[in-house]
């Protein structure tokens, strides 16, 4: 949880997308690399394939951070690295799409912190939503975007955990960053070379 605090609104956006950046990550911890894999519920999601997603999505903004991206691809390379980024493949390691998570995450966190949320940008077209045009934004919209973007996916990753093995995301998260048993919470245990463990 990010705490209440009074930051400022930059400050603000970092801690709330680096919270959705954790939830997603700790929904690994303990699981085996087929577990990440799996897919309990009636998508086609898994555990592992939200955090390439999510890797994939944090390259994106990196992108709409650095430079003015006023186009958006739409052609069957553009949509099937899309729908790549939602599986581990067969030649890729559930422990090394989180360690490339890990690199990105680091890259996006500092250029989020680096961005004025009152600068003005520009979104490109999404006709999927039925906006076929370039349009000036403020850099803010862009950044809840991202809180959106990542909080949908953390929910999945929860949704999907707790269908693997009844452990919740929450728990996890507490458990990673050291907290103490009470009376609410006891650390999950994970078994030994599971992931993150």
């Amino acid at each position: 949880m990010y705490a209440p605090a009074q930051h400022d609104e930059v400050t603000g956006l970092v801690n709330y997308v680096d919270e959705q950046l954790t939830a997603l990550r700790s929904a690994a911890f303990g699981l085996t690399e087929e577990q990440a894999r799996e897919t309990p519920c009636r998508s086609a999601l898994s555990v592992g394939g939200l955090i390439k997603h999510a890797a994939y999505v944090m390259r994106g903004a990196l992108e709409r951070l650095r430079t003015e991206v006023t186009e958006q691809p739409l052609d069957a390379v553009a949509y099937a690295a899309f729908t790549d980024s939602f599986v581990v493949r067969d030649d890729e390691k559930v422990a090394g799409v989180i360690e490339d998570f890990d690199r990105t995450r680091v890259e996006l966190i500092a250029a989020i912190a680096a961005t004025d949320p009152a600068g003005v940008t520009t979104a490109p077209p999404a006709p999927w939503h039925g906006v076929f045009e370039a349009r000036p934004i403020h850099a803010r919209y862009y950044l809840v975007h991202l809180v959106e973007e990542f909080g949908r996916h953390a929910g999945h990753a929860d949704i999907i955990r707790e269908q693997i093995d009844g452990v919740s995301v929450p728990a996890l998260v507490l458990t990673l960053a050291g907290a103490p048993a009470n009376d609410f919470f006891r650390p999950y245990e994970p078994a030994p070379g599971t992931l993150l463990a």
